[in-house]
């Protein structure tokens, strides 16, 4: 029997966030198993799912989430959804007077829309790749029994889709159906155009009050009511415009409400934004500041996750992997990235055995009040065809196999706190090399009993002194329409590095991926960094409206000097005092 389910609920706070939510629902989904004559999967669906039934008594099976965005950016979506729709007849009033009817053309929706409403209507259902099992009710990888959704028959469909061109939205690629309670949109401010926008922190701040926060408490008393074991909030929040303060009010009431519970919260942010200018800039920096200090007060554990080389004011080039060909101005491809490492991440408290409640990882990730972490990724982590996991880490020589997703320095000379490593999507069979009788073998890795002994091996030759948590997860992440195709071509199918180069691309449907969450010296250069360049503007001079909405020039001063306090405790362990890579230089 699987353990006890200790349930998550999920909050997404703003478009980026939506972004790479969106992709990571998305993987969710193609990870369920409808089969009941299949074993329970590793990880438990029902931690992050909710069953529920609609009014016509059809079993649901929908994510435990409450996602957050403004007037205009749902396009084609419904706010309430489509699958607990009434179809109330509208015959039913019986209004008498004039009626002048107005129309409005809807937006234009993509070829995998335009898919997903054809499946919607049975249309495609009798071709052979969409046809659904005989039984199309089953047991869910967590255990409930759901119905079928018509977007798992998109697991079926061998067809590419190439929506760069075509994604506005982070609707525009949702796979799956939604509760009607997700969804709630902020009308005071626009998504698009040149008025109303939220892009500084004091407004968002100021925005959870009144009907908005009735709006979200009732959301929340609706998902949290029916959990029974409850182990904390997952948090996805956009830190550079003002969702950066909504979040951080957002993340004070969890905390006030529900303290106890777990509060991960992973502040993303894109490479680009389309409409940006040097004052905009400027303000995502202010952002990026005062929501790190405030959600880090707030959270559990604060980890911001970016392709970004930077947070400051001069980045460096966005983050390349060996094995992706992605554009880092398109929140479609990047977001998918973040989306992959976030699935990996939070496999340890998804377990169905041996799992590590919220608390617990971020307990051992946060001593001393170190409250933000960093993430690195291996994404996908460099496998050979027909290899094992001490051959791979070993063709990686000193040199660690991920890059940054935190806008961190990496570090690779052992000065780390602790860290959590997680490895996806290796069957039993590549994880150790098969001793030869007779031969040496090819280093100490090699001689491993477990995957597990590799990696704690390999680690502990890098970060000889740190506390460190491994996790194993055999299963891959799968990678359904309409996941990006962004991935070397020398890569086959399951995402393994092919012996010979093909001779022709083929579809990546499954990826092993590396991710470490850590708490290190990197942090403190990455906050000491952000706080000198914070400090070093004349917001009265530069950017005055940033203050007139808030927050107060003196409640400023004191985020900025509680960034500089935060960033003074990852010291290394010689207690010297860190330093930021631009403190040498003169300011502009």
């Amino acid at each position: 029997m699987g353990g006890v389910c200790r349930e998550v609920v999920t909050l997404q706070l703003g478009h980026f966030s939506n972004f790479t939510g969106t992709h990571w629902w998305n993987l969710q989904d193609a990870s369920l198993c409808y089969d009941a004559d299949l074993p329970l999967g590793e990880l438990q669906s029902d931690v992050l799912f909710r069953e529920g039934l609609t009014l016509g008594g059809h079993v649901t099976y929908t994510p435990r989430l409450i996602a957050l965005d403004l007037k205009g950016s749902l396009q084609t979506l419904k706010q309430e959804g489509s699958l607990y729709a009434t179809g109330q007849d509208s015959s039913a009033f019986t209004w008498q007077g004039e009626i002048m009817t107005h129309k409005e053309s809807p937006p234009d929706k993509n070829v995998f829309l335009q898919d997903l409403d054809r499946l919607d209507n049975g249309e495609l259902l009798a071709e052979p790749d969409f046809s659904p099992p005989a039984a199309a009710a089953g047991r869910c990888s967590g255990g409930a029994v759901a119905i079928e959704t018509v977007n798992s028959a998109l697991e079926r469909v061998q067809k590419s889709y190439m929506l760069e061109g075509s994604v506005r939205v982070w609707s525009d690629f949702l796979r799956l159906h939604l509760h009607p309670r997700t969804i709630s949109v902020i009308h005071q401010y626009n998504h698009d155009g040149e008025s109303a926008r939220l892009e500084v922190f004091g407004q968002g701040e100021a925005l959870l009050q009144g009907s908005v926060l009735e709006e979200l408490e009732d959301r929340l008393h609706f998902f949290i009511e029916e959990c029974d074991y409850l182990q904390g909030f997952q948090v996805l929040c956009d830190i550079a415009d003002g969702f950066s303060g909504f979040g951080s009010k957002v993340t004070e009431l969890l905390q006030d409400s529900y303290g106890g519970r777990g509060i991960l919260t992973w502040g993303v942010a894109p490479v680009t934004h389309r409409d940006s200018s040097p004052i905009k800039e400027l303000y995502h920096m202010m952002n990026y500041a005062l929501g790190t200090v405030h959600m880090a007060n707030h959270s559990s554990f604060f980890c911001p996750l970016t392709l970004r080389g930077g947070l400051g004011r001069r980045p460096a080039p966005p983050i390349a992997f060996p094995l992706v060909n992605y554009d880092p101005s398109l929140w479609y491809h990047s977001s998918s990235i973040l989306a992959l490492a976030l699935d990996t991440m939070t496999a340890s408290f998804r377990l169905r055995h041996n799992s590590t409640p919220m608390w617990q990882l971020a307990d051992a990730l946060t001593l001393s009040g170190r409250k933000v972490v960093c993430a690195y990724g291996s994404v996908p982590f460099p496998m050979m065809h027909g290899s094992s996991l001490p051959d791979s880490l070993q063709a990686c020589g000193e040199v660690l196999p991920w890059k940054p997703l935190s806008a961190c320095p990496e570090q690779a000379d052992g000065r780390c706190f602790s860290q959590s490593v997680t490895l996806r999507g290796l069957e039993e069979q590549n994880l150790v090399s098969p001793l030869v009788p007779g031969t040496e073998p090819a280093s100490p890795l090699h001689c491993a009993q477990s995957g597990e002994e590799v990696l704690d091996m390999y680690m502990r030759s890098h970060y000889p002194s740190t506390p460190l948590a491994v996790q194993l997860v055999s299963s891959p992440s799968k990678l359904t329409p309409p996941f990006p195709q962004i991935f070397s071509p020398i890569l086959d199918s399951q995402g393994l590095i092919e012996n010979q180069t093909p001779r022709t691309a083929m579809a990546v449907s499954s990826l092993p991926v590396l991710t470490c969450v850590q708490s290190s010296v990197g942090v403190g250069q990455m906050l000491a960094e952000l706080q000198k360049c914070s400090s070093a503007v004349d917001l009265r001079r530069l950017a005055p409206s940033f203050l007139s909405q808030g927050p107060e020039p003196a409640d400023f001063t004191e985020s900025l000097e509680q960034l500089r306090s935060l960033a003074s405790r990852y010291r290394d362990d010689s207690g010297g005092t860190l330093r930021s890579s631009s403190e040498e230089e003169e300011d502009d």
